[in-house]
């Protein structure tokens, strides 16, 4: 939920219906490079952004605390005008875009390396999933990756306010050395 959060802390400020899905809790280790506070932990990560969000900010959104998977993504995605990828694994990168395909639901992915070292915003149409190296490898766990997060995580948000705002389907390529457009 590293880029998810950041994301959703960036698009506060839009005017559309948020839905944030994720079946995981918040543990302590998630504080140094998510948006969570301490209150958060223990708690849905869904839900906890949520709340945050409303907190702090007065948005709304809706918070569905559950895994998403080939069996609930008609469910989950029903009435959605965007689907936005976060996820750190493979196999449900390819899940949601396949069920965006299927539906015609235009999908943007924000993906990280778990080494830190670069990241990318990226249209499902020139997107590709890779594999992790280890199943289960972490990513986004320690606070040396707290600059990249960030880039990722707006760079996310500009790519997703610019959908929202015209229609633009920009892909970005993240280091700290700077965010390059590639489309």
């Amino acid at each position: 939920m590293a880029l998810g959060s950041t994301a959703v802390l960036f698009i506060r400020n839009l005017d559309v219906e948020l839905r944030l899905i994720d079946f995981d809790r918040v543990e302590s280790k998630n504080l140094a490079a998510q948006w969570f506070v301490k209150q958060s932990v223990g708690k849905n990560k869904a839900e906890s952004v949520r709340l945050q969000l409303a907190n702090f900010y007065g948005g709304k959104a809706e918070a569905l605390g559950v895994r998403l998977g080939a069996n609930n993504t008609e469910q989950l995605l029903a009435g959605a005008d965007l689907a936005v990828d976060c996820f750190d694994n493979a196999d449900s990168r390819i899940v949601l875009s396949e069920a965006c395909r299927g539906r015609k639901i235009p999908l943007l992915h924000g993906a990280l390396a778990a080494d830190g070292t670069f990241g990318m915003v990226r249209w499902d149409e020139r997107f590709t999933a890779d594999r992790e190296d280890v199943v289960g490898q972490a990513t986004c766990e320690g606070g040396e990756h707290l600059p990249m997060i960030g880039l990722v995580g707006a760079t996310l948000a500009r790519a997703i306010q610019d959908f929202v705002k015209d229609g633009s389907r920009h892909d970005y390529l993240v280091s700290l050395s700077g965010v390059v457009r590639t489309t």
